[in-house]
């Protein structure tokens, strides 16, 4: 099996009422706000799902990235963080690759980088390694005791090309794929479809609550779709 894990999954917003909808819809507990965030011009909500997380970005200055991101594309899928087992290998691959790494942390908790998103595309990817392997630095010091049961099981992209977009996301994770087109975590796939821009545009999630959860998406206005429901330009497919 792979080592590759998908640890958390981030939507940009213009609007903090996104991330109060969906704590509401999900039933989710209280939100971690990151400081470390404000290096990037944000605000943001991160909300714990078993030990994977769910976060929203809102960006406080004009010439952020996450701002330029929703002034060209709208609000919607803009990170994916997976887990890594060894940084040092993962930077490595990446570089050999010739992707560039605009960001890189060291902390004790936690290594990390991120993966200019036009060598890549569909989205800022993130690679980290926690140490310990369970832990999670992003999620805050009490995510633990804020988590609710469920898990994200997987993403998914579109493309005009699906199986280059998928090639070139496995490769520089050191992923196996499972199709010309996915490529599997320890959570479950992260799929690419055809479509005529590369953006990251649904996240899976399994839940034990399904038709409640539909209920209350119904409840506050989002669009129903055959898999779930659709907030902040993301598809949230339910399990």
């Amino acid at each position: 099996m792979t080592a590759l894990r998908l640890r958390q999954l981030v939507i940009a917003t213009d609007h903090m009422e996104h991330a109060d909808t969906l704590q509401r819809i999900l039933a989710l507990g209280a939100p971690y706000v990151d400081p470390g965030v404000r290096q990037f011009g944000l605000t943001n909500a991160v909300y714990a799902i078993g030990d994977q997380f769910l976060e929203f970005v809102i960006p406080t200055q004009a010439d952020a990235p996450a701002s330029r991101f929703i002034k060209r594309f709208g609000v919607g899928g803009y990170m994916a963080i997976f887990q890594v087992p060894d940084i040092a290998v993962a930077r490595t691959r990446v570089d050999t690759f010739g992707y560039r790494r605009i960001w890189n942390a060291d902390f004790p908790e936690i290594a990390a980088s991120h993966i200019h998103p036009a060598d890549l595309g569909g989205a800022i990817v993130s690679f980290d390694e926690p140490k310990p392997p369970e832990s999670w630095k992003w999620g805050g010091p009490d995510w633990q005791k804020n988590s609710i049961e469920g898990r994200l099981t997987g993403a998914e992209l579109t493309s005009p090309d699906p199986a280059q977009l998928a090639t070139k996301w496995a490769g520089a994770l050191g992923a196996e794929k499972i199709s010309p087109t996915e490529f599997e975590t320890q959570d479950g796939p992260i799929r690419c479809i055809d479509g005529a821009g590369e953006k990251l545009t649904a996240f899976s999630l399994s839940i034990d609550d399904r038709a409640d959860t539909l209920n209350a998406a119904s409840d506050e206005g989002c669009l129903m779709t055959e898999k779930g429901f659709k907030l902040a330009g993301v598809e949230f497919q339910l399990e």
